[in-house]
Order: structure tokens, then sequence, then C-alpha cells
């Protein structure tokens, strides 16, 4: 990242400016994998910060069915089995479609000549033999399973599947953290994840989820920066981040879908701002500020005299504790760092929208 950035650099002072797209594209796509090592180590330890939803798994896949089938190519056949009645679970609709596209990543590897897989769900009942087995609490569950036809995996491959950076991948070819993270992820979320497999016949790997009692969300669609809806006249957003490059990232995003930006370093000034009687429709905040104030507590002092004050939390870890444990007061939301920039305008415009 920072060897392009450096290049940039140099070409823009030199007047160069024909090829910038290369190291431009080489930056991005570099912070991408970057973004992704850390979200792996994250969800490994568990340590990530999940928005969980209730959701129906079946229309999870169904949306995904095109995607993996373009990700694995035509040598493997994808058969998808939705159980019909499935229960909902709560789980965070992105981190789950990570771990199917990863499953089905690790399938279609086992496989270089071609073959099968088979994504199956399932409503389980649990007994007390049957949860022990899968180290759960006897309950209610949802299995996704992904099955392949492909080398199989030996007892001592198995033991170790879970380890992070353990990778039976050529040198180069695999981090080791895709299916770390995917039990760091089911585990997080209240269930399991277990490993089924025989030498030369194959691989079948479950993940187990809680049921959700309630009804399940309806599918997102993917945001787009260009069509983010514009501010109403005279929309105001306040930005409290210790990081300048994120308050101007923000900042930026905002003024070029016409809101008014103020910006705040930390929790004490941001608190000064939201306690006078300056227009605030949104508060975008970090969760870990310096100062002795986290964003979550400044957004409950800010709601003492703003009762309706809308509220972004923007946060890159393990501050899932400090947020609420999940638990959200109406009209506050959580985005997970890094994001796109779509993201971040849909979800404000949605936030002051719902007001």
């Amino acid at each position: 990242i920072s060897g392009s950035l450096e290049l940039l650099q140099t070409r823009m002072s030199q007047g160069r400016l024909t090829d910038l797209d290369r190291y431009i594209n080489a930056a991005q796509g570099a912070s991408k994998r970057a973004a992704a090592l850390t979200h792996r180590l994250l969800a490994f330890s568990r340590r990530q910060t999940l928005d969980p939803k209730p959701t129906d798994v079946n229309a999870l896949i169904n949306g995904m069915e095109d995607l993996i089938r373009r990700t694995v190519g035509p040598a493997v056949h994808i058969e998808v089995v939705g159980a019909a009645g499935l229960w909902p679970a709560l789980v965070d609709p992105p981190q789950l479609e990570n771990a199917l596209l990863n499953l089905c990543i690790n399938a279609r590897d086992a496989m270089p000549e071609g073959g099968r897989i088979t994504i199956e769900t399932a409503n389980k009942w649990l007994d007390d033999r049957a949860a022990k087995e899968r180290d759960l609490s006897p309950g209610q569950y949802l299995s996704l399973c992904v099955t392949d036809t492909g080398t199989g995996m030996t007892p001592d491959v198995v033991a170790r599947a879970f380890d992070p950076f353990f990778t039976t991948k050529p040198t180069g070819q695999g981090t080791g953290l895709g299916l770390s993270m995917i039990y760091g992820f089911a585990r997080q979320s209240g269930g399991q994840v277990r490993i089924y497999s025989e030498v030369g016949q194959g691989t079948t790997l479950c993940i187990y989820l809680p049921r959700h009692y309630g009804e399940a969300d309806g599918a997102e669609s993917l945001p787009d920066l260009a069509g983010a809806p514009r501010a109403e006249q005279g929309e105001t957003v306040l930005i409290v981040d210790d990081e300048p490059s994120i308050r101007m990232l923000v900042t930026e995003v905002l003024e070029d879908l016409g809101y008014t930006a103020i910006e705040a370093a930390d929790a004490v000034s941001g608190l000064k701002v939201l306690q006078s009687d300056v227009r605030i429709d949104l508060l975008v905040t970090d969760v870990g500020l310096p100062g002795g104030m986290n964003g979550r507590q400044m957004a409950d002092a800010a709601r003492v005299g703003r009762s309706d004050l809308k509220v972004l939390f923007i946060t890159g870890y393990a501050e899932n504790a400090a947020v609420g444990n999940g638990h959200l007061e109406p009209g506050m939301a959580v985005l997970t760092k890094p994001f796109v920039m779509e993201a971040l305008a849909s979800r404000i415009k949605e936030l002051i929208a719902a007001s």
C-alpha cells in the first residue's frame, strides 16, 4: 500500500499523470486484502463486531447461488437442498455469506478434477447427547452443510483444521485463516462448526446456528454511492473520531451528499457540540475514543438532552461490549470498519430518513 502511494506521489510531483490508475488499483487491492486479513484474525479471536439480524438462511443461499457458481467454475456442479420451513437464525448476514463462500472455495480446491458441491440446510433438535458431541447446549438449531466429492481429509488434518494459519495449500496460496474464521464466527454467533470427512470420499462441513424465535428480515440490496440519496436542506452530521484521515473521508462523503459536517476529535469536544443548541440530525462516532469516554457513553450522555438523536457507531474490532453487546437502542446502528463509502452513505440516509 505504502509503496503504491509513494510512487503515486512521485509521479504526480513529476507531472506524469498518465498511468496513475495502476498505482491506485494496486493500493486498493492491497487494502482489500489487508482488510480481509484483519477481519479473519478478529473473527478467529471472536473479537469482530457482528451486526446480527434475523436471517432466512435459505434466501441468503439463493441470493448467493450465482456468485458461488461463477466462483467455483464450470467443472463443479452445485446442488442446493434447502429444507422447507427452515427456522430463522440471528446472525450477521455478510459474515455468513463470507463463511459459505469460503466453504465452497475450499470444496472446489479439494476437487482439482471437478466434482459436485451440495449445499444443504436442515432444522435440528439436539438432545443432551447430540449437543454434547457438538460442544453445544441442548436445543433447536439449524444447520448449513457444504459437502464435496473431493480428496477428503485425514483425521490428523481434521484435528488441526481450525487452527489459525494451518493450511494444506502450497506456500503462498492459502493463509489458513478461512476455517479458523468460520469457527470463530460460528462460536461468536452461539453456534458451532463440525467436519465429517473420509479420505478419497469427500468432506462435509456443517455450521450449526441457534434457532431465532421471530420473523426473518428480507434480503438487502447492495448500496451504490452514485445513487445515494441527497441531504435535505440544512441537515447536519457530527463526526467524532480521533483519526483525522477517517474524519476527512467521512466529511467528504457527507459534503458530496449535501450535508453540513461538524468534526470533533474526542468525546469531550463531541459532547460539547451535542449539548449546545446546534442542529444535529445524526452523530457518526468511533467507539474507542481517547479522553476517558467511549463513543457509546458519549451518545448516551447526549441523548439525555436530545432523546431522539440518531447514532451511527463506526468500529473496527471488539467493541461489541462497549457498543452494548449487540443491544442497540432504537435509532442506533453499527458499521464495521473497513467499510465501502456507499455503505456509509446509505446507512446515514437510512438513519436520518427514519426520524
